[in-house]
């Protein structure tokens, strides 16, 4: 039997269960051979390598929760902050009673934001009753592309708190308000509105913008996946502060009354503007402001765009013989003549290349100037105002007012057109003596009427009374200083001779008012024609203004009626506009009768 180990033992070929000998001692592959001190150096290298990667992981996680922890924690945190802004509440507009014209209510937006709405055709079916927006319309939005959309404008709390309550993810509410202008179209070319941005556009609500508006908050929140706040979460506020409210010196119940009677005149067929307003004679407010057409606020946009603005202070025309008490009070002031002063009036007079008549040609008269007054005689006037000359006219006329801005708390204010003296023609200074070849606003037309029944003082007119803030506090406007234009006794002299006019045998009967004397004058100019920038075709403007009671005056009227296909005269047209509105302003301002009878007028005479 052949022994185990032998020469061939372990090779390939040999015998099966042939002993194969270990690795020879010393091998690269085997650790058998190793001695201590080299096994000793392999452990300490691979000490060192597992200890230096220990200190690489720890100090990696060092600098995460030492050093960088505060900046990943912080931007994690940022990144669930969300801001929202706090609107202030924009403060209320109202009369001289406390009666709103304009205030605003609380409302929201309610927004999502696509990415976080787990189901939009299930948020949908359970918003659509709620925001009363169809399911489809709701859908489409809330599967859109988009981190933000608008689900519905102005939607009031009750409707929001039921939302709220549903929880749905990426459902949200921005503040929304909503103004509201319970007046309707009552002062409303006054009070004006606000865009849909909620900044002021006209009006009242333009000037005192930054009083109205307040200055917004903020609220910043921590918010969860589904866009709710974290109840544990941040949640920081500056609160908002809301904004003033401004009280007007206008009445609202003269207001109505004033707007319901313009519109009458506008419904007459021939009159396509009317316009008025009521000035109280001593401190210069004014109690009511309107014109036709007139627009609602709360529904502006659905309005012509020419006629939201406010035509009493923007819109000028050629006033006609309203003018006429400036020319007379200039001759009485300065001395030329007297209200018994006669003069020999004719039908006619020459004015540089042209002939001013009367309203009718007639052979001469013998006025006085009371009757000049009275019978609006344009060549008597003209005559007067050549004995004051022009560059005296001038002066009582920009004394009075014209060719400048009156400064009333409203924009888009026009001064008028007044030019100077030094540049008139002859035919010029015969027109403006008598209201033509001047333009004027009908605040600046009740401003001159102003200033004679107010003992011949003239105190800027003004609408708004007082401001309160938030808080409580008033700060009420000043009250502007008067100017005296005329002196007492010529404004005494005028009141007499401008009562006439209302008198028997003036040109204006109809602007009488039962129990009270009444003092005013007529006016009759032609109007532009836009169409040709020339007088053919344009009609007429019609006019009255006055006051009363002629012998304590309390109120100042002025109306104008826009009449582009008639030549009726100011005292058949717009006298019975004027007394109606100040009759209801005297009765409901409980203004005593007047106590004493109106004089006997002597209209003519012997020169």
């Amino acid at each position: 039997m052949p022994t185990t180990g032998g020469p061939g033992a372990g090779r390939p070929g040999s015998r099966p269960g042939a002993f194969t000998p270990r690795r020879a001692p010393g091998s690269r592959r085997s650790g058998v051979g190793l001695s201590m001190d080299q096994r000793g150096l392999r452990n300490r290298w691979g000490l060192a390598f597992m200890i230096t990667l220990l200190v690489l992981v720890v100090c990696k996680l060092a600098v995460l929760q030492g050093v960088d922890g505060a900046a990943y924690a912080n931007a994690a945190e940022q990144d669930r902050l969300r801001t929202f802004p706090l609107d202030a509440l924009r403060g209320a507009v109202l009369d001289r009673d406390g009666n709103p014209f304009a205030y605003t209510v609380d409302a929201s937006k309610v927004v999502a934001d696509p990415e976080v709405v787990a189901d939009p055709e299930r948020t949908a079916l359970a918003l659509t009753t709620l925001l009363d927006v169809p399911v489809p319309e709701l859908t489409e939005k809330l599967s859109r592309d988009s981190r933000y959309v608008v689900l519905a404008n102005q939607v009031p709390p009750e409707t929001t708190d039921a939302i709220d309550a549903l929880e749905l993810p990426g459902v949200l509410k921005e503040p929304d308000p909503v103004r509201l202008y319970p007046a309707g179209t009552v002062g409303g070319q006054v009070i004006g509105f606000v865009g849909r941005d909620g900044e002021g556009l006209a009006g009242i609500e333009r000037t005192f913008e930054e009083e109205l508006a307040g200055t917004p908050g903020s609220r910043r929140v921590e918010v969860g996946s589904g866009g709710y706040p974290i109840p544990s979460g941040i949640d920081e506020s500056t609160p908002a502060t809301d904004g003033d409210s401004v009280t007007l010196t206008l009445d609202q119940d003269l207001q109505y009354v004033t707007e319901q009677r313009l519109a009458e005149s506008c419904a007459d067929g021939a009159t396509t503007r009317a316009s008025a307003v009521v000035l109280d004679v001593r401190s210069g407010e004014v109690v009511a402001m309107g014109s036709c057409p007139g627009y609602d606020p709360g529904n502006y946009s659905e309005t012509d765009p020419d006629l939201l603005g406010n035509p009493l202070v923007s819109s000028v025309f050629e006033p006609g013989s309203v003018m006429k008490a400036v020319t007379l009070a200039a001759a009485l002031e300065e001395g030329v003549a007297e209200p018994g002063t006669v003069l020999s009036v004719n039908g006619h007079i020459q004015a540089g290349d042209r002939v001013v008549t009367d309203a009718h040609d007639h052979a001469p008269v013998d006025w006085t100037v009371t009757g000049i007054l009275a019978k609006s005689s344009n060549v008597g006037t003209i005559m007067l105002a050549r004995e004051v000359g022009d560059e005296k006219l001038e002066q009582y006329l920009r004394a009075f007012g014209l060719g400048d801005t009156t400064g009333i708390e409203l924009p888009g204010e026009s001064a008028g057109i007044l030019q100077d003296s030094e540049d008139w023609s002859g035919v010029r200074a015969a027109n403006i003596a008598i209201g033509q070849g001047i333009s004027v606003t009908t605040l600046q037309m009740a401003s001159i009427y102003q200033a004679i029944a107010n003992d011949g003082v003239r105190v800027p007119p003004r609408i708004v009374e007082a401001v309160t803030g938030p808080d409580g506090k008033v700060t009420e406007t000043p009250e502007p200083e008067g100017t005296r234009v005329i002196s007492s006794e010529t404004a005494d002299k005028m009141a007499y001779m401008l009562e006439a006019v209302v008198g028997p045998g003036g040109t204006a009967p109809l602007g009488q008012i039962e129990g009270f004397r009444v003092a005013g004058k007529t006016g009759t100019a032609q109007r532009a024609n836009p169409d040709c920038n020339c007088y053919e075709g344009g009609g007429y403007v019609t006019t009255f203004v006055g006051f009363a009671p002629a012998d304590d005056p309390q109120y100042v009227v002025a109306v104008d009626l826009e009449r582009p296909t008639s030549d009726a005269e100011g005292g058949q047209v717009a006298a019975p506009v004027f007394a109606d509105i100040l009759r209801y302003a005297l009765t409901a301002d409980s203004v005593v009768p007047s106590g004493t009878a109106r004089p006997d007028f002597v209209l003519t005479g012997t020169p």
